[in-house]
């Protein structure tokens, strides 16, 4: 049972990268798992309503069951009622894409956006992306709100630095670089990542603390194309960046769904 159910899962979880349709034999070569079984497992996810497949090219997508779930659950802890205001005056007073990241366990989950771009070249990553801490201001500021030795543990436990196929062309390569990096985040006060995840752009970000724990919650951040973000635009986006960082801080006793990794 617990197989089957890890299987499914992972079913699920590569047709939410793939951000699009998949055949059969796909599915099932990337997951190593036999046609016969992929195919009664897709059955069985249809049937629930997690997936569905296109009666014309055979391919199988996610439907909009786990959407629904996800906008409940987050609804039901109010974490869309307290984060998208924010969110909102944020990206209006930025021109750029404003989201929330909470913290869960030793990963960032992206959970809300609001886009400020009216027009140009505009940065909307797929909200379900989990790229290596080490690459983006969110994990920068988080990763810089601990101790050198807990933010390296982190980053190893992902596979480390270095890595040729990870991150954009400015990405950290050595730990002395990574280090530095931090110790830059720290004075700031939020992270920075100029194309060390995607080429052309930009990105800062700030923690969002616990009020009374000041525990790390959450990640506020901003991103965009690089020509836009200049040094001189992120410094001057510094100030409605950690305003709207505390007033995240000071609205989260409103949601139990915010809580003190531990």
């Amino acid at each position: 049972m617990a197989g089957t159910l890890e299987r499914a899962l992972s079913i699920i979880a590569l047709l939410a990268k793939c951000g699009g349709s998949m055949q059969l034999a796909e599915i099932s070569d990337a997951l190593s798992i036999p046609r016969s079984g992929t195919h009664r497992l897709l059955a069985t996810l249809i049937d629930e309503g997690y997936v569905r497949q296109d009666e014309v090219h055979r391919e199988y997508s996610l439907a909009l069951k786990l959407v629904s779930l996800a906008l409940i659950y987050l609804s039901m802890g109010g974490v869309l009622d307290i984060s998208q205001p924010v969110l909102d005056r944020l990206a209006e007073a930025s021109g750029e894409l404003a989201r929330l990241g909470v913290v869960e366990d030793d990963h960032i989950i992206f959970v809300a956006k609001a886009q400020g771009a009216k027009s140009g070249l505009r940065y909307d990553p797929d909200m379900g992306s989990r790229p290596p801490l080490h690459c983006t201001a969110s994990g920068q500021a988080w990763l810089s709100s601990m101790s050198d030795d807990a933010a390296l543990t982190l980053v190893a436990k992902e596979g480390g630095i270095g890595d040729p196929h990870i991150g954009g062309p400015e990405v950290v390569k050595t730990l002395p670089q990574f280090l530095k990096a931090l110790r830059a985040a720290r004075q700031r006060g939020y992270g920075l990542a100029r194309e060390s995840y995607e080429a052309g752009m930009t990105s800062i970000g700030a923690v969002v603390r616990h009020p009374i724990s000041g525990a790390v919650v959450g990640i506020i951040s901003l991103a965009g194309p690089s020509t836009r973000l200049t040094d001189l635009r992120v410094d001057a986006l510094e100030t409605p960046l950690l305003e709207a960082a505390r007033d995240m801080s000071a609205a989260v006793l409103q949601s139990p769904f915010f809580k003190p990794a531990k």
